[in-house]
């Protein structure tokens, strides 16, 4: 891989000074400190013809500028603080293409992803091009989770129509709330409100639910946590299916076939699941470039109900789920000891579900089982949740992926539940139109 030149981009914006972290950016240290690893957003993208190395070095002067998120560091505190820098600079890498630029690309990707960052003096971002002569090709871009969701992510891809790109200047004011203004606000009475009515709904949910989400407990694997990803487009089709005849979105759906699975292999009907919520329906959130995300507590029912009853249900536990996802992580993490250790129990509340997909993926006219295919991804021993479900789009269907811990859920049973999961919507779609 030849760095044929690193460019120093210069920046400068509005605001400075030092405060506490929000608390998008506490849990996302906090998840940081127990997995002992760094969450980056963004990834590799093909560059329109023309775009030169000139113009995403401009780029990355104006976001750096515009957004205080990705000029904040972290103190060395314990907890640590907010740093936001009034200025600076941040390296722009260079590579040439060679015969094959998008593969250089994705080799610096993860190069990116695994090297190491320190919160105290590297800068949020790490951002890359590959170039034929000035022609810029493919451009690398990660964004550390502590600055950034993935709404984020989409606020700031859609605030570059704001850049004027002949001066580099803002077309436009910065909207959306920042993250010193934000801790500030969390610290006043009206978040304060809003913490206390979710730790309310937590707690009332942490004293009914059954302590093991998955109680009998199995010898863990080599590698103990595994991970398989089921791509279906008949999933996809049967998804959309049901969801626009119950009138809800089709993450619900997926929810729902979810919760009633993993009540199948546990014997346990009632489901606990942490759901990421946005908060971006909240004022000033929804255009703001910075870690808003957190985890909400959905409850999902599937006793003595057919499907269709399971989805109902599912939506009713999301909806919930939304309006109790705004509080500080360091106290939801007490309450859950303190609940923990007066029902005398150890609590499983490491449950995931999380909906990657920001719009409907277009979806085929037919599609049977026997297109989808299983592939199973690395294992791991570092530190994770019990059972983590991801859902992407992809083209022509969906990717579920499932990372499980093998001393809760086998690999077996996580290949049976990925199928079951498929199984269970493309039944209820073929209730009401045959799919292939």
């Amino acid at each position: 891989m030849s760095l044929r030149e690193c460019l120093s981009v210069p920046f400068s914006g509005d605001g400075e000074g030092t405060g506490e972290l929000t608390w998008g950016q506490f849990a996302a240290w906090r998840s940081m400190q127990v997995v002992e690893a760094v969450e980056w957003a963004g990834g590799v993208m093909p560059l329109e013809p023309g775009t030169t190395v000139a113009d995403i070095a401009t780029t990355l002067g104006f976001i750096m500028s515009r957004h205080q998120s990705l000029r904040t560091r972290l103190s060395t505190d314990v907890p640590p603080r907010q740093v936001l820098a009034p200025s600076g600079e941040i390296r722009l890498e260079v590579y040439d293409g060679g015969s094959d630029p998008g593969a250089r690309a994705a080799q610096i990707r993860e190069r990116y992803e695994a090297a190491p960052w320190d919160p105290a003096a590297d800068w949020p971002v790490r951002m890359a091009v590959v170039a034929d002569g000035e022609q810029a090709r493919h451009l690398v871009a990660l964004y550390c989770h502590m600055a950034i969701d993935g709404y984020g992510f989409e606020a700031l891809i859609a605030d570059l129509a704001n850049l004027d790109p002949a001066t580099g200047r803002a077309l436009a004011p910065v909207e959306g709330v920042q993250p010193l203004e934000l801790a500030r606000a969390q610290q006043g009475r009206a978040a304060r409100r809003q913490h206390d009515a979710s730790l309310r709904y937590w707690e009332r949910h942490l004293r009914a639910i059954s302590p093991q989400r998955l109680p009998v407990k199995r010898p863990p694997e080599p590698e103990r946590w595994q991970e398989a990803t089921l791509t279906s487009p008949a999933l996809a089709r049967a998804a959309e299916t049901v969801a626009a005849d119950a009138k809800v979105h089709s993450g619900t759906v997926l929810l729902a076939a979810y919760a009633t699975v993993l009540a199948r292999l546990s014997g346990e009907p009632v489901g606990a699941f942490r759901v990421v919520v946005s908060n971006r329906f909240r004022p000033g959130f929804a255009a703001s470039v910075s870690n808003l995300a957190q985890a909400g507590l959905a409850v999902v029912d599937t006793a003595g109900a057919d499907f269709d009853e399971v989805v109902a249900r599912a939506w009713r536990a999301q909806l919930t789920a939304g309006m109790h996802a705004y509080y500080h992580p360091r106290d939801l993490w007490a309450l859950v000891d303190r609940v923990a250790a007066e029902r005398g129990v150890e609590l499983d509340t490491m449950c995931y579900f999380n909906d990657r997909r920001r719009a409907s993926a277009q979806i085929p006219r037919a599609a049977a089982l026997e297109q989808s295919t299983l592939t199973w991804g690395p294992g791991s021993n570092e530190y994770d949740a019990t059972c983590f479900l991801h859902v992407d789009a992809v083209p022509g269907g969906l990717a579920l992926t499932w990372r499980v811990d093998t001393t809760a859920i086998s690999p077996a049973m996580l290949e049976a539940g990925l199928h079951g999961i498929e199984e269970v919507v493309v039944a209820a779609a073929r209730v009401r139109t045959p799919i292939g």
